[in-house]
């Protein structure tokens, strides 16, 4: 396939919203009508359904491994790095702003995460353990994925040369999540983010 083509597929892949679909499996309101109207993980887990954010979580991942595997299999030859490196992009742009959803779509966390596994599992470990330690401590999941995208970025740099197009994708990624959390940087700011667990949202 060209690699126009396997960024569409990437980008209709992360398109999919499993905080929708899991809601509706569950026969929960759909995300974007609580809380902080985000259609992630977080969310859901607000309505006390732990089972329907895992499906969430594990959804929203994979999908993005999914789109970076479909991309590294069917790249052409000698653009295989550059294509799963733009569908990683694409799958998370797609999570962000979801055709089949009025582009009206999550943060991208948990699909961050799944190109990240699909691009370097070592490159996803250290992302995902440095969200783990500041959301144990914190509690703040969008503190924990601010930090964690950071972190990713300076992870991705000991693995690759700053021409690399892994590492342009991560700082790619970052920049997104980064720009997507902004109201959550102001409520941090302002002492008035929702903790994980609490069922008020921000």
């Amino acid at each position: 396939m060209t690699t126009a083509t396997l960024i569409l597929v990437a980008y209709l892949l992360g398109s999919i919203s499993f905080a929708i679909v899991a809601s509706r499996l569950f026969g929960l309101p759909d995300p974007r009508s609580y809380g902080s109207g985000n259609p992630g993980a977080t969310n859901v887990l607000r309505t006390g359904r732990k089972a329907a954010a895992v499906l969430t979580v594990i959804g929203d991942a994979g999908k993005g491994t999914v789109a970076v595997v479909i991309a590294a299999h069917f790249a052409e030859p000698g653009r295989v790095e550059v294509t799963m490196a733009a569908a990683a992009v694409a799958a998370v742009l797609g999570h962000m702003f979801p055709v089949f959803f009025r582009l009206q779509g999550g943060k991208g966390v948990s699909t961050a995460l799944g190109v990240l596994i699909g691009l370097n599992s070592w490159l996803a470990a250290g992302t995902a353990v440095t969200w783990i330690i500041i959301a144990f401590f914190f509690r703040f999941s969008s503190l924990a994925a601010l930090i964690a995208a950071a972190f990713a970025v300076f992870f991705a740099l000991i693995l690759y040369n700053p021409a690399h197009p892994y590492f342009i994708a991560t700082c790619t990624v970052a920049a997104l999540l980064v720009w997507r959390h902004r109201s959550n940087i102001r409520n941090l700011v302002a002492g008035t983010e929702s903790r994980l667990g609490e069922n008020k949202g921000a």
